[in-house]
């Protein structure tokens, strides 16, 4: 996208006629002087349609005895051409482009000269100063990074001698649109996720195990979906979902799922029950896996591939897990997450267990889960007395965001007063903005985010490794990636580089096979971690440490 060039050729006209007027005049002192012809000058060059170079200034003019010689002023960057870069992430109007994203210039330039974008004054009222940032050459040519506070208007460029370019523009700066999630099967479809869901641990302890009355409080308070639990490991499948129960909730007018924890010992019996509640009747199934299922990328693979086959591809199927992926660098969301995986995200966003506010929670969760391309379906706490504000507040949010639906555990301890606040009228959140971000990972970072990354990099640049380590090789291909699309090859994965590496296809990695070449698949090497799978070897957190002994949760929903 290249933007026309529209700026004012009327400056740079006056700057030649006063550059001439005073060449004269330069040139009689001279005559009368008897210098003759050792007066030199030279006029400042053309900088083609719209440019606004100055004259030269006084200081450049240098009389040496009887003769005056004009010193030739320095050159003037000339803008002739910015264009949004990538094209596939940036606005369709050639006259737009994003904050945070870049701009590729072309003309009279050189590397390391600033580009001054114009910046808003206070309270957002007209145009007062300048960000600057500068301007670096890549193998795609000269690039800026257009930074956040960029308001709609011309771009100057400033070389080393202070000298300015021809005012280009306007350009229109746009914020980056939130990404929208990519389920399995293109375009999000009505699902019994969306709307509101409430988790049911034990049916006795809600509403005294009355299905009518389940129905009844449902209906009141907007819960389109109860969410039973259907078995817990690979032996121990709970009667409570039974074809009978799944039926009388059913006719209650009730979507109702099941909800299995899973501890990855046993994939392939943990698979079979969850096929069995699907079998009972169950709307949806929802795979419940936390602390034990970190480090077992083989046996998540191999739970996953059991599931689908008795299940099949198309059957609704929702990941609970935990909801900052940065505090679990082994756990295989790649896995459960990738193709053939679950459709649905539903972290659990358990604010007051984690020791934030709903705010933050939703910041954190969006930033790190995002990029896994899954419809995020936020689960929210009613247990342990939250306010009713928080309640009310996580709602707004998860409409703000963009979620099709929110789910709350869970009903045996939510109290009357919560109700109200989880069924009741919803207003909008003041005092918010969005999260639209994604994590950056750069050399020595490493885990599940990596792996994530480097399978779709592995389908661009073949010599891409899938380890799970932000290694040398993995900076060259990055680098190479970013090349190709005309990024600054700063071998970081950012925004930008984010934007284009998840639209390339998944490069599979097969975790069952110790030996593959493409996977350093051993015993994961990380504190506090006992069990053996395969998988990245020694996964360890962004920004180095290991965090696996850290969880932000402390609520555990297996075992029951």
């Amino acid at each position: 996208m290249t933007f026309p060039e529209r700026s004012d050729p009327r400056p740079a006209a006056a700057s030649r006629r006063r550059a001439a007027t005073l060449l004269g005049t330069l040139g009689a002192w001279a005559a009368l002087a008897g210098a003759g012809p050792a007066l030199v000058a030279s006029a400042a060059p053309g900088a083609g349609p719209g440019a606004s170079a100055p004259g030269a200034p006084l200081s450049d003019l240098i009389f040496t005895g009887a003769a005056a010689t004009l010193k030739a002023p320095p050159a003037a960057p000339v803008i002739s051409s910015a264009r949004c870069v990538p094209a596939a992430a940036c606005p369709a109007n050639p006259h737009h482009a994003l904050r945070g994203g870049h701009l590729q210039l072309s003309g009279q330039l050189s590397a390391g000269e600033q580009v001054l974008f114009p910046k808003a004054g206070p309270r957002g009222r007209g145009i007062r100063g300048h960000v600057v940032q500068m301007l670096r050459g890549t193998g795609g040519g000269l690039l800026v990074h257009v930074p956040a506070a960029a308001v709609t208007g011309h771009i100057v460029v400033l070389s080393p001698s202070r000298v300015r370019s021809n005012a280009y523009g306007p350009i229109v700066f746009e914020s980056r649109p939130r990404s929208k999630p990519r389920p399995l099967g293109g375009a999000a479809l009505r699902s019994p996720f969306d709307g509101g869901g409430m988790w049911i641990w034990y049916l006795s302890a809600s509403e005294g195990g009355s299905v009518r009355a389940i129905g009844a409080r449902a209906h009141a308070q907007g819960i389109t979906t109860v969410l039973l639990k259907s078995s817990d490991g690979g032996s121990n499948y709970w009667n409570q979902f039974s074809p009978s129960t799944v039926a009388a909730l059913k006719a209650q007018g009730l979507h109702v799922c099941a909800w299995q924890y899973v501890y990855g010992s046993h994939p392939t019996a943990e698979a079979d029950l969850g096929a069995q509640a699907v079998s009972a009747g169950a709307d949806c199934l929802v795979i419940d896996a936390e602390s034990e299922y970190e480090g077992r990328y083989a046996a998540a693979q191999t739970y996953m591939t059991r599931l689908r086959s008795k299940i099949g591809a198309s059957f609704p199927v929702g990941l609970a897990s935990f909801p900052y992926v940065d505090y679990h660098p082994a756990f295989p969301y790649s896995v459960f997450l990738g193709p053939g995986g679950a459709q649905y995200n539903l972290p659990q966003m358990y604010w007051k267990d984690i020791g934030t506010t709903v705010d933050a929670v939703f910041s954190h969760t969006w930033t790190y889960n995002r990029i896994y391309g899954r419809a995020i379906y936020p689960l929210g706490q009613s247990y342990s007395h939250p306010p009713n504000s928080d309640l009310a507040r996580f709602r707004e949010l998860a409409t703000a965001y963009g979620a099709r639906g929110l789910s709350w555990w869970d009903w045996q301890e939510t109290t009357g007063g919560q109700w109200g606040s989880i069924g009741g009228p919803l207003g909008a959140p003041g005092g918010f903005q969005a999260t639209n971000s994604e994590p950056v990972l750069a050399h020595n970072d490493s885990g599940d985010m990596v792996v994530w990354m480097q399978e779709h990099l592995a389908s661009a640049v073949a010599s891409t490794p899938t380890n799970g380590k932000f290694d040398g090789d993995t900076v060259n291909a990055v680098r190479q990636f970013q090349a190709q699309h005309n990024l600054p090859t700063d071998g970081q994965v950012g925004p930008s580089t984010w934007a284009l590496l998840l639209a390339e296809p998944l490069t599979a990695v097969n975790w069952q096979q110790a030996s593959s070449a493409s996977v350093r698949a051993a015993s994961l090497v990380v504190p506090g971690l006992g069990h053996a799978g395969g998988g990245p070897s020694g996964v360890v957190s962004p920004r180095g440490g290991f965090r696996h002994h850290r969880s932000e949760l402390r609520h555990h929903h297996g075992r029951g």
